[in-house]
């Protein structure tokens, strides 16, 4: 019995559908591809019913592409002409044996065509949807070269090679202004914005220029241009930039802005030489994320209380600590941003200015011409400010003049590299700061990690092991919280791109300093001390505590909790 017969026997047993008009339908359809589409709009059967039957027949395996990652690379297995001509997708090449994924394994002719193409000495098939196969299609094989090609058919940009000549350089200009690279960068823009892109990195390699989005703090490939672009392309974010076009030798920072959903977006542009041309970061700052505030941000009620609470001295230093990305700077100019008000002197010195803040003075960095962090809170604190914000306090001198100043009336913002909010009263000690000046300056001091938000969509609720909590020290967690506890999973769908989470949150642990805990600084007691105090009477939670809070609260995953705060 052939498939089709096989196929039309099953469909008479399991469905409601007279047997003559069942025949009548399937003589009319002219090959397979007809027979499948005239069944499935006849609602006789559905493509899974298909695939499954396929599957038990043939014994091809099944493969769900919505939660299958085609590696990048795979499109080099097979040409983009091929897999849309025969609708299949490359999954892997083992030796000689090319693996495609297909909806309809009947098409021999053209699998045997593909071998030979491919060099192959074997085609192995594995089965899924039609509408992924299209989508996983588009999605492997889209590149800059063809959103060039989308928009001005047959324009060979050809660039090789510019040297520094005059000439060369109103060329390379020229090039760069052209109507297919300005649309292809805007739409590359455009694309970041829709996906809430947090950077966008312009990568060269040997043979083409990769574009990655950075998405909820993870990097993601979109798009490669041919190499013979990359000129071009760079070119052009130099010129909205405002960078050098003609210095590639040395890093350059620059910016622009672009109107997106009747709000104003700011880039922060960074280039860096490297050895197949210059690789390009662009960091996507979008003032409302500020206007929002600190609630936005997803600070839990008790660390967000008494973070006010800090935020509310007249005088002192609140330091904010971190690893690079892990959401300080956003912490600080939402503060800055909430607080800001005409009757107040807030200036800020920074390195580089990300938001640009109205209402406020801020200062860039710039080490070249000796304006330094510790040179500009200098000249800043001569200009009477009420709040002033230090981008990053990095070395004794601006320890030192930060400490002083909180002491003379002013209130000063700061961030500090250190993996815990006590650990950053240990750090202000080896850069110098004595101890008696730490404990009568700073009023708190908080640490933050960013984790992955769980898809609302798609989330799913599980009970964990006794095992596993052990293993994870969880059970005294469980307890305090009713004994078991339900924690939920990333699952992946089509709202959240299959990976299971949208979006960021911002988990908090705050030190705020009591007079015990200043008498505990000052006699040099150590961290583990001042911690078990705020345990016991300062209602001090650590990140992972206010991270675990947020698992069985369904807003993100153990599995983020545990990779943001693990020492």
């Amino acid at each position: 019995m052939s498939i089709r017969d096989k196929i039309l026997t099953y469909i008479i047993k399991n469905k409601e559908v007279d047997q003559d008009n069942l025949s009548r339908l399937s003589e009319g359809a002219k090959g397979y591809k007809d027979f499948k589409s005239i069944l499935i709009e006849k609602k006789l059967i559905t493509e899974e019913e298909l695939i499954l039957l396929f599957s038990e027949e043939l014994k091809i395996p099944f493969l769900d592409l919505k939660k299958y990652k085609i590696p990048v690379k795979n499109k080099d297995l097979l040409s983009g002409d091929t897999a849309i001509k025969y609708k299949v997708v490359p999954i892997c090449k083992i030796g000689n044996v090319l693996t495609l994924s297909t909806s309809n394994p009947l098409d021999i002719m053209a699998y045997d065509d593909v071998k030979i193409m491919t060099g192959s000495e074997k085609v192995d098939l594995v089965l899924s949807r039609e509408d992924d196969i299209t989508k996983a299609i588009k999605e492997l094989y889209k590149s800059g070269e063809q959103i060039i090609n989308k928009f001005e058919d047959n324009d060979e940009i050809d660039i090789e090679d510019f040297s520094d000549s005059k000439e060369d350089l109103e060329n390379l200009i020229s090039e760069s202004k052209r109507s297919p690279i300005v649309r292809a960068i805007d739409l590359i823009i455009y694309n970041a914005l829709k996906k809430r892109a947090s950077d966008i990195h312009i990568e060269p390699y040997e043979d083409k220029l990769l574009v990655k989005y950075r998405i909820d703090g993870v990097l993601v490939e979109e798009f490669s241009f041919p190499k013979r672009n990359q000129q071009a392309v760079l070119a052009r974010f130099k010129i909205i930039s405002s960078l050098d076009i003609a210095e590639s030798r040395l890093p350059q920072d620059g910016r622009f802005k672009v109107r997106f959903e009747n709000r104003e977006i700011d880039f922060r542009v960074s280039s860096l030489p490297t050895n197949h041309g210059e690789k390009f970061v662009l960091r996507v700052l979008d003032k409302q994320n500020l206007a929002d505030g600190l609630e936005k941000l997803g600070f839990s009620p008790k660390p967000l209380r008494m973070f006010r609470q800090a935020v509310d001295s007249p005088f002192g230093i609140i330091l904010v600590t971190g690893p690079t990305g892990s959401g300080k700077s956003t912490t600080l100019y939402s503060i800055i941003s909430q607080i800001n008000t005409p009757e107040k002197n807030i200036v800020t010195i920074e390195e580089p200015v990300e938001y640009l803040l109205e209402g406020i003075t801020q200062i860039p960095v710039n080490a070249d011409i000796g304006l330094t962090f510790s040179e500009g809170l200098r000249s800043i604190l001569r200009q009477s400010p009420d709040i002033v914000m230090v981008g990053e306090i990095r070395d004794a001198e601006t320890a030192d003049i930060a400490i002083k100043a909180s002491l003379t009336g002013e209130l000063i913002f700061s961030t500090l590299h250190t993996n815990s909010a006590v650990g950053a009263v240990a750090r202000l000690k080896d850069m110098g700061v004595e101890p008696f000046l730490l404990a009568s300056s700073l009023i708190a001091s908080t640490a933050q990690r960013l984790v992955r938000k769980l898809c609302p969509s798609c989330k799913t609720k599980y009970r964990i092991d006794e095992l596993t909590l052990n293993s994870l020290n969880l059970n005294s967690f469980c307890q305090e919280h009713g004994g078991m506890v339900n924690f939920y999973k990333a699952k992946g769908c089509a709202f959240c791109g299959q990976t299971g989470y949208k979006g960021r949150v911002a988990i908090l642990e705050i030190i705020f300093l009591d007079d015990k805990i200043k008498e505990m600084i000052v006699e040099q007691a150590s961290e583990g001390e001042i911690i078990k105090y705020a345990k016991e009477y300062r209602d001090y939670e650590s990140l992972r505590d206010d991270g675990l809070k947020k698992c069985i609260e369904g807003i993100t995953s153990l599995e983020e909790v545990i990779r943001v705060t693990s020492e």
